[in-house]
């Protein structure tokens, strides 16, 4: 396999997993909301279980429901790619295989966490992915969460391997998923930061195919901004892309591993409760942003971008 199996490009929202009340448990009703919210705003795909889905605090078992439901409410109207990231190869072929028979459309996996694998033994943990099922796999970069961070060698090297076919790269050094980028895109689709001024010369001169982001605050606009592309119509990509450079400080820590006033998550709820959309709340160990101040930041920050009315 390789890029020209899939069609997977655009904007894809890496869904939160809403949580009730203290976390005690999926909340479904509101994860079926929030993915019919994401098929109405356009979205390319949706990526399930993925970091922004807390998949670290969720059980087997709830894993297997929260893609199960994905893949039922979302029922073809758009791409549905699983997170399967695992401690071994082989507990991640074996949630791959289980998002596959519910009728995903691939499967999503970092490089081990906590072990801090050695490049050699990235490519044989994807090699050892690849054998054990049977599925397009999407390869997923995220130094924060793994403490490894795949360059462009490493990364010529995995998309080498059987079944690779995208990859999601989430390094904090930019230049260096550009470079990643020029040297991939032949083999694999590519995610990562083009929505960005910089980005946006790339996708122009090199090629790429979309951005996988935290949910998504700004809604419809983030798939317009794709579609205005492909048209080849610029000028509203550039307005969306200093709208973007120009909230994002307020939100996010530079690299876009944590919140301002918080964990990523906990952030990126807190601003979905504003806008109206139903994200429900963490699940510890995250903790919700409950600081009056902060919340007022949060709210002042998403009014100034226009997204909430003065």
């Amino acid at each position: 396999m390789n890029r020209d199996d899939v069609e997977w490009k655009g904007y894809w929202p890496s869904c939160p997993t809403p949580f009730t009340e203290g976390g005690e448990r999926v909340d479904f009703e509101a994860l079926r909301a929030l993915l019919e919210h994401y098929v109405g705003c356009g979205f390319h795909g949706v990526l399930v279980n993925g970091t922004v889905g807390e998949w670290f605090s969720q059980t087997e078992e709830e894993r297997r429901s929260v893609a199960e439901t994905a893949v039922e409410q979302v029922a073809n109207r758009m791409t549905v790619v699983i997170g399967c990231t695992g401690y071994t190869a082989k507990e991640v072929a074996a949630f791959g295989r289980h998002a596959m028979s519910c009728g995903a459309d691939g499967v999503e996996a970092s490089a081990p966490p906590y072990s801090k694998p050695f490049p050699e033994e990235i490519v044989q943990y994807y090699r050892d992915v690849s054998d054990g099922l049977d599925a397009p796999l999407l390869v997923y970069n995220w130094p924060h969460g793994t403490s490894v961070d795949i360059g462009p060698d490493l990364f010529e090297r995995i998309v080498a391997i059987d079944h690779v076919v995208a990859v999601k790269d989430s390094t904090p050094d930019a230049e260096q998923f550009y470079e990643t980028a020029r040297r991939v895109v032949g083999d694999a689709r590519v995610f990562g930061p083009f929505m960005t001024s910089k980005g946006l010369d790339v996708l122009r001169t090199s090629g790429g195919d979309g951005f996988i982001g935290g949910g998504s605050l700004f809604g419809a606009a983030d798939a317009a901004f794709w579609e205005d592309f492909w048209r080849g119509d610029l000028a509203p990509c550039e307005d969306h892309v200093r709208r973007t450079e120009a909230l994002f400080p307020e939100l996010w820590l530079p690299g876009g591993w944590a919140g301002v006033h918080g964990a990523y998550q906990s952030e990126l709820k807190a601003a979905m409760a504003m806008l109206g959309q139903p994200g429900g709340t963490v699940r510890p160990p995250r903790l919700p942003v409950t600081d009056p101040a902060a919340l007022v930041e949060i709210r002042a920050a998403l009014t100034g971008a226009g997204l909430l009315p003065r």
